[in-house]
């Protein structure tokens, strides 16, 4: 599965870079750029709705939440739809839930967040920044966009004898880049390079890095005017877990349908990953598609202008 990502990352950076060097042949200089000024040609503008919302299933997106603005999240997760844990017993998966995410973002500036929530697995609180660095221009001049992601995520309330003997082993740092490109309106893709360190390794086994890198491809395929299909990979890096046998781990994969409802964007999605979080899922991703072990979840987003300049308190 991982060399399928791989080969989705280089393709998506071949050609992002041949329209760079395409872009490049057709810049013109500075007396041409005085002239287009002087004729009324248009500047380029900035590639809007890469995607629809900051986040998919398991990826964060390059969008940004627009200065005064506050998206509240809910983002869940049922148990496992097949496998021993699954099945009729537990209603496919609805009567469990693996996890809940309960998150809020502030847009500070239209390019800066500032975000934080809570996950149920681990009790995992998470605080971050995202910074959007670079937007994707009409004219080719700029072909992708990059937003940058720093998180930090403790775990103050879980309780496991001799584990966390000092209270920073409690502490998780995160560090990603996502870059995207919206290909047409119909289609746009994204690749996610993430650092990941816990001062305590996760899940607690001998062996266990401390540190990994994980490398990661999203999308969005889009098939009516407020519906579209999108898909999330992840595939952490990991000597641990490529050899480990018990327990075997797996890349998180899943697939959805991101619907906007008004004020809202709503995903209902299937995907192995327990976790909602990249703090716990690049770590610890235990369930097999193959096995049955895949699970219903959906995500919520509602955007409310807290802007005092401007009438009412919703923005679309």
């Amino acid at each position: 599965m991982n060399r399928y990502a791989l080969f989705i990352a280089f393709l998506f950076f071949a050609i992002t870079t041949n329209a760079q060097k395409t872009d490049t042949a057709k810049s013109t200089s500075s007396t041409d750029s005085l002239m287009n000024s002087l004729t009324g040609k248009p500047a380029a503008e900035p590639v809007i709705a890469t995607f629809k919302s900051t986040r998919l299933i398991l990826s964060q997106t390059t969008e940004t939440v627009k200065k005064g603005n506050l998206n509240f999240l809910v983002v869940h997760r049922f148990g496992d739809i097949g496998g021993s844990a699954g099945g009729s017993p537990t209603l496919w998966g609805f009567d469990n839930s693996s996890d809940i995410y309960i998150g809020f973002e502030y847009g500070l500036t239209n390019n800066l967040d500032i975000d934080f929530g809570r996950s149920k697995l681990e009790q995992l609180l998470d605080l971050q920044l995202k910074y959007a660095i670079l937007r994707q221009k009409s004219d080719e001049s700029v072909p992708v966009a990059i937003t940058l992601i720093g998180k930090t995520g403790l775990k103050p309330y879980v309780v496991t004898t001799n584990v966390f003997d000092t209270y920073t082993n409690r502490l998780s740092y995160l560090a990603q880049a996502v870059i995207a490109r919206k290909f047409s309106p119909q289609f746009s893709l994204q690749v996610t390079p993430t650092f990941l360190r816990t001062n305590l390794p996760f899940p607690y086994l001998p062996g266990n890095e401390q540190q990994l890198f994980a490398m990661g491809v999203a999308g969005r395929i889009k098939v009516t005017k407020r519906m579209g299909i999108v898909f999330d990979y992840q595939h952490p890096f990991s000597n641990f877990r490529q050899n480990s046998t018990n327990p075997v781990f797996y890349d998180p994969l899943a697939f959805g349908i991101e619907i906007e409802t008004g004020g809202h964007v709503f995903t209902i999605n299937f995907t192995n990953a327990q976790a909602i979080n990249e703090i716990n899922y690049l770590s610890d991703t235990e369930s097999s598609w193959t096995k049955g072990q895949f699970r219903l979840g959906f995500t919520i987003s509602r955007i409310f202008d807290l802007n005092s300049k401007h009438k009412g308190t919703f923005n679309k």
